[in-house]
């Protein structure tokens, strides 16, 4: 996740539109696995398959784990399997190196004797847009369809995973463009995932727009708490800074494509429960924002501008990682690294 947010998307403080249809959608976690402290991947995955008070259909790896993708092949935990960023060269460069990713860790757990992995989709790269491997991406993606097409892997779609540095332009969301630098880079892809009916993945995080700038964004915007409209934009209103970023994205989407019925999907959104960010990176802010996304997610599923979005989403994240920068980057976990809750979520 990047911490930096784009100007315009700081100064977004909107919400869901009240009269928003509830179409209702899934909600699931990202598991990281950078710390030394964390259980073996089998005994996690026993875990969220296994615990009768768990509600978590989804779980999103950002590499492939033959472990947990083997654990993962004996449940019904559906998957979103992440591409390591240092592979998008040698994907993009040659076809082969694709096919070997491919049958090296997600033929032999679809296709397997023990089990059949439920994978959705594969995220070429994370956050990689703007950045020094940017014109990677869409080959690679290329590349890793082509593969999936010839092993008669259909249900499977490709995508890549974007921060809100992406946008150039988010305030009023209906006027969400694409960042200048990479516009042409994402408008290609934007067409790409379009045209193959696979959605674009998006980083959704309204605590670092907060911490950037809290003389323009009130916690109660940011947590789903805002009672009032704070922006009229045409004839949509917004209560809360999560729909208004996803809005901006989806707009920059239509201007890329033509087409209003693009689809995303929220690859992370999460709240640290501590940290440097004070007074907001709290146990209660994170119990609070997390717990109202995930009924805002399974109760609307949608958004002002796109109601029937039916918006899959991925909180962030699993664990709190001892192993990823000091301070606020490891307190953004559901659990303790011994399977006890960090406060109530899943359960």
């Amino acid at each position: 996740m990047k911490l930096a947010m784009v100007t315009s998307i700081m100064l977004l403080a909107m919400a869901v539109s009240h009269d928003s249809v509830a179409f209702g959608a899934d909600v699931g976690i990202n598991y990281g696995r950078i710390g030394n402290d964390l259980p073996p991947p089998k005994r996690v995955v026993e875990f969220l398959a296994n615990d009768l008070n768990l509600t978590i259909p989804l779980v999103r790896l950002f590499d492939p784990d033959p472990e947990a993708l083997s654990a993962l092949a004996t449940t019904n935990l559906i998957v979103c399997l992440g591409v390591k960023n240092e592979d998008l060269a040698p994907f993009a460069a040659n076809i082969e190196n694709a096919r070997n990713w491919i049958h090296q860790f997600v033929t032999p757990y679809i296709k397997g004797g023990n089990g059949s992995l439920r994978l959705r989709y594969i995220t070429a790269g994370n956050e990689v847009i703007p950045g020094a491997e940017a014109p990677s991406v869409l080959p690679a993606m290329t590349n890793l369809h082509q593969v999936l097409v010839e092993e008669n892997i259909t249900d499977v779609f490709v995508s890549t995973v974007l921060a809100a540095s992406a946008l150039g332009v988010s305030f009023p969301p209906s006027s969400g463009q694409f960042a200048p630098e990479v516009a042409n880079i994402l408008t290609d892809i934007s067409k790409f995932v379009y045209s193959n009916g696979a959605p674009l993945m998006i980083n959704v995080y309204p605590f670092f727009a907060l911490v950037s700038d809290p003389d323009h964004i009130s916690l109660d915007y940011a947590l789903f708490q805002s009672t009032t409209a704070v922006v009229q934009d045409g004839d949509k209103q917004y209560f809360n800074l999560f729909d208004a970023i996803v809005d901006a994205f989806v707009a920059a989407m239509v201007r890329a494509v033509g087409k209003e019925d693009v689809r995303v999907v929220v690859a992370e959104s999460g709240w640290p429960s501590a940290g440097s960010d004070h007074p907001f990176a709290t146990i209660d802010n994170a119990k609070t924002y997390n717990n109202n996304l995930k009924k805002h997610i399974q109760t609307v599923g949608g958004t002002p501008r796109r109601p029937d979005l039916n918006l899959e989403t991925y909180i962030f994240a699993l664990f709190n990682e001892n192993q990823k920068p000091p301070g606020t980057e490891q307190n953004f976990g559901s659990f303790h690294p011994n399977l006890t809750d960090v406060y109530p979520l899943w359960r």
